[in-house]
């Protein structure tokens, strides 16, 4: 939290090898704003190595341009293609590295949590969610790809979790 105010810079990442979505966003007291938010992208064809060792220079960088009080990561969740869930895995593990080497809190959301967070269903359908994504945070559009709105989706999960967490705590928000 920066001094002064109730203020919280959140960036919520949904984790991925090919595509890593990332988004930023500001809540003070119950607003949210956007920040920054797209993607790290890798190629694919490109050794599992180099591709992880990119996702980590890039998550560096954006962890400290962007300089975010907390972290919020969707939690993986796979019934079918194991080898992807490996390596989304991995990109996941490499991001939570870069995190955790500058000290800040992690979170992890369940996609039901998410959806519950931002829709107010838990089995909400996708497009139900990156429309509300788009409405919650005064965006023109839904951000593309799916997964750039699934991590400000994340994002937006955390805010919410931070103003419960914050009324359970006794903090008075404004």
């Amino acid at each position: 939290m920066r001094a002064g105010s109730v203020y919280m810079r959140v960036l919520g990442i949904d984790p991925g090898i090919a595509i890593m979505g990332f988004g930023f966003i500001d809540k003070a007291g119950h607003k949210l704003t956007p920040v920054q938010y797209g993607c790290i992208e890798t190629e694919a064809g490109t050794p599992a190595e180099i591709r992880l060792k990119q996702i980590y220079e890039a998550s560096c960088s954006l962890l400290d341009q962007y300089k975010p009080d907390t972290v919020a990561v969707e939690k993986l969740f796979f019934n079918k293609n194991v080898t992807n869930a490996f390596s989304v895995g991995q990109a996941r593990g490499v991001f939570m590295l870069a995190a955790a080497q500058r000290g800040l809190p992690i979170s992890e959301y369940t996609p039901m949590q998410v959806k519950q967070a931002v829709v107010g269903y838990g089995a909400a359908e996708k497009k139900q969610v990156q429309e509300m994504v788009r409405m919650l945070l005064k965006l023109q559009a839904v951000p593309k790809p799916d997964d750039v709105a699934d991590a400000l989706a994340v994002a937006i999960c955390h805010a919410h979790s931070a103003v419960m967490n914050d009324r359970m705590n006794g903090a008075t928000l404004k």
